[in-house]
C-alpha cells in the first residue's frame, strides 16, 4: 500500500513538474534599462527573445553604454523570470517540499 502511494506521489510530482516546464517555455518576460532605451525579452528559460535598441541611444563614440544597458535589461529579465519561477514554487514547496531535481 505504501509503495502505490509513493508511486502516486511520484507521478504527481512529475505532472507537475512537466506542466511546470510547459509554462516556463510560454513565460514571456520583459524589462527596460536606461529608461527604455533598451528593451529585453526573455522565455521563462531565460532564453533571449527579442531585444529593441532606441536608435538614439546609439553613439558610436560611447558604445560601452550601450553594452551595459543591454547586459542591464537582460540581466533584470533574468530576475524577473527567477522572481516569477519562485511564485509558482512556492505552492509546490508548501505541499510537502519536495525537492524536484533540477528546479533549485
Amino acid at each position: 500500500m505504501i509503495n502505490k502511494k509513493m508511486k502516486k506521489m511520484l507521478e504527481e510530482a512529475q505532472r507537475m513538474q512537466d506542466q511546470l516546464q510547459r509554462d516556463l517555455g510560454e513565460l514571456r518576460v520583459t524589462a527596460t534599462a536606461g529608461g527604455g532605451v533598451v528593451t529585453a525579452t526573455v522565455s521563462g528559460h531565460k532564453e533571449l527573445l527579442e531585444l529593441k535598441i532606441d536608435p538614439a541611444a546609439v553613439d558610436p563614440e560611447d558604445v560601452e553604454m550601450l553594452q551595459d544597458l543591454v547586459v542591464a535589461a537582460v540581466n533584470e529579465a533574468s530576475r524577473r523570470v527567477d522572481a516569477d519561477l519562485q511564485e509558482r514554487l512556492g505552492g509546490i514547496a508548501g505541499m510537502g517540499g519536495m525537492g524536484l531535481p533540477g528546479m533549485g
